[in-house]
């Protein structure tokens, strides 16, 4: 598949001064449902680009303290998740308000955040860059520190044909490097594309998931894209100073239909992603369902398909939770061209 395929070809690259940067585009699986991959026309995708935003990606002395990465919240052994409900692994060691969300497909999305509040990645990154208790950086200190490396200097006239390191280029090698990050190799992917079986509670699970979770858990990404109020909460606190954290996509759109709505997860690698929810509330997928079930709190703003939540019988959570456990891509985890 395509993900090997850009393995071997990030594995071995270098700085080249010479000849500029090597655009590619990443080979799609048709699992994916995605037509072509969306390249920007200001920051196309390099070998070089990407090879420098792993890089910043995994470099801890970008942040204020010298210890956090970007990799201290996003593990790829676990989809690029941290297994925690709110991290507490930033500078200042204070809970954040959010779930850290997988890395992966990104590509594809419009907004980006729980409440979509960022439009690309080249601008996403300098949230959790600057954000005083994540990475805490300064941009001038860390271009300090880039501009007076023994490396840097020579990845970024690899990737950008520039003897500028500038923050907009920061932002572009790591907005690189995650848009590369494709997860399309799972066992669902395999089946789909008639190269394994599935078993029986795997393909009922599957007709489970169908009927009661693909309309906002669209086939291919998995994933609407889009926001909903999912009932787990009745009401939505608004303290000043969190400058409404707490009211979801409203907090954005200032439409009431979106009070207390967040962006849909995927389902893909949600075997790995756990806790769940934007807050992280739940710590099993039994938690969801048991939510699901009989937990939601019904509310102006809830989304229609849940005003009777969704009741599954024993055998049809167990084969729900048999096809869950094949959205797990173990190709994506293990591919050493997104690990340090």
């Amino acid at each position: 598949m395509g993900i090997g395929i850009l393995t071997s070809c990030l594995d071995n690259v270098s700085p080249n001064e010479e000849t500029g940067p090597e655009y590619f585009t990443p080979v799609l699986s048709s699992t994916l449902g995605q037509n072509d991959f969306p390249q920007l026309e200001r920051n196309p995708m390099s070998k070089e680009g990407v090879l420098l935003g792993k890089t910043l990606f995994y470099d801890p002395a970008l942040s204020q303290n010298g210890k956090v990465s970007c990799a201290s919240c996003h593990d790829p052994s676990m989809s690029f998740t941290d297994g925690l409900g709110l991290s507490n692994q930033g500078v200042s060691g204070k809970p954040l308000h959010r779930h850290a969300p997988p890395l992966f497909n990104l590509a594809w999305h419009k907004g980006l955040f729980w409440d979509g509040g960022s439009v690309n990645l080249e601008s996403l990154v300098f949230g959790p860059l600057t954000h005083p208790d994540e990475m805490g950086a300064d941009l001038n200190e860390v271009l300090h520190y880039l501009r007076g490396s023994s490396t840097y200097p020579a990845l970024f006239k690899a990737a950008f044909k520039s003897d500028s390191i500038t923050s907009a280029l920061v932002g572009r090698s790591l907005a690189q490097f995650t848009r590369n990050l494709i997860s399309q190799d799972s066992k669902y992917d395999q089946w789909k594309r008639n190269e394994i079986e599935l078993d029986d509670p795997e393909i009922q699970g599957y007709q489970v998931y169908q009927k009661n979770c693909s309309s906002c858990h669209s086939e291919g990404l998995f994933t609407d894209l889009s926001y909903h109020n999912n009932g787990l909460d009745a009401s939505y606190p608004n303290p000043a100073e969190l400058e409404g954290i707490y009211l979801g996509r409203y907090r954005i759109s200032f439409e009431e239909k979106d009070r207390g709505a967040y962006k849909t997860p995927s389902l893909r690698n949600i075997a790995l992603t756990a806790p769940y929810m934007h807050d992280g509330r739940f710590n099993t997928l039994d938690e969801v369902l048991d939510h699901y079930d009989h937990g939601v709190q019904v509310n102006e703003s809830l989304a229609p398909q849940l005003t009777d939540g969704i009741q599954l019988s024993e055998k049809e959570r167990s084969d729900l939770l048999a096809f869950l456990n094949t959205l797990t891509d173990y190709e994506f985890i293990h591919n050493k061209a997104y690990q340090q």
